[in-house]
């Protein structure tokens, strides 16, 4: 009888310990130098667009339906694309286009909105489009249109350079992945999608000399409680705010040296970062705007190299191609 009252109260206390627990909000295990933990590998696919569509017009967040809609929809169209492939199996014939990645295999857009809801990627201004100025449009409507004529009217994710700071971490069709790393006074961010490694030290130091200006600025961080605030300034006029093509009309606005970045990481959860960003440039934009996004951990994706065009056979090739159309 003695045995059962105590295996009684045993089993009483490890339940209130569990309910205890399960009240408790969640809290990031920590590094050795006692910094929330972010290390793993992220994603951040999603169907969710950058800007807010004219369909959601003044509206925040979907519908539960809507957003089950918006999955159905991507679910059979890549279903319909793998019926096509399939039919196309042959050869092409002569004269005829070569095709693209095989999306079976190069692609991995998700078929997902983000876990918010959100009905666009861009939460400030309110209307969820991003402020650009009509003459920064222009500018890349002018590098769009002479794109062929040489390497130098190329976007630099084009040609393999950089997909930049902060349009590294807009989704892109391919290669959505980022593994943090963290060492006493540094964070290391490595991007899967033209492996770029952002060393960001965390140690209190200021920006360098403001004559030093990359395409990816200068990047130092701190800690504000649980999360990592990164700024980045120093930027130069050669790059492009967003680079890949579900930015959207994003895709190759130009960057200007006024660019002023701040980004922000709070792991909320054992499987899920909260990443905000703010863009202030107002040689491009009438006002800062923000983009909010889950980044959500996967302890299976692999992160191998990305080659990207090696030797630059791409950039020689389609130069040659636009010739040829020309004598044409």
């Amino acid at each position: 009888m003695r045995a059962i009252l105590i295996a009684a109260a045993v089993s009483s206390a490890i339940a209130i310990t569990a309910q205890e627990r399960a009240s408790q909000p969640w809290r990031a295990p920590t590094t050795t130098d006692g910094r929330p933990d972010l290390q793993g590998v992220w994603t951040n696919a999603t169907l969710t667009p950058l800007e807010r569509p004219a369909r959601f017009a003044g509206r925040a967040y979907m519908t539960e339906a809507e957003a089950a809609e918006m999955e159905s929809q991507a679910v059979s169209t890549f279903e319909q694309q793998a019926a096509d492939r399939a039919d196309s199996a042959a050869a092409p014939r002569a004269g005829a286009a070569v095709g693209s990645y095989n999306q079976a295999v190069w692609s991995d857009p998700d078929r997902k909105v983000v876990s918010t809801r959100q009905t666009s990627l861009v939460i400030d201004p309110p209307d969820g489009r991003v402020p650009v100025r009509p003459e920064a449009e222009q500018q890349r409507d002018a590098m769009t249109a002479r794109a062929t004529d040489s390497y130098e009217f190329f976007n630099v994710f084009d040609r393999c350079i950089t997909r930049g700071v902060p349009g590294g971490f807009f989704p892109a069709p391919y290669n959505n992945a980022y593994q943090i790393v963290q060492t006493p006074g540094y964070v290391i961010i490595v991007s899967e999608m033209i492996h770029e490694a952002r060393i960001i030290p965390t140690d209190g130091r200021p920006h360098r000399p403001g004559g030093l200006r990359t395409m990816t600025g200068d990047s130092v961080g701190r800690w504000d409680g649980d999360t990592l605030v990164v700024d980045t300034a120093n930027y130069n006029d050669k790059g492009s705010i967003a680079t890949a093509s579900t930015s959207g009309r994003m895709r190759g606005v130009p960057q200007s040296e006024a660019l002023h970045v701040v980004e922000r990481f709070r792991r909320v959860d054992a499987g899920t970062i909260s990443y905000t960003v703010t863009v202030d440039d107002l040689n491009v934009y009438t006002q800062p705007w923000t983009v909010s996004m889950p980044l959500v951990r996967d302890d299976n994706y692999r992160i191998y190299e990305y080659a990207c065009h090696e030797a630059n056979y791409a950039v020689t090739n389609i130069l040659r191609g636009a010739r040829l159309e020309e004598r044409r």
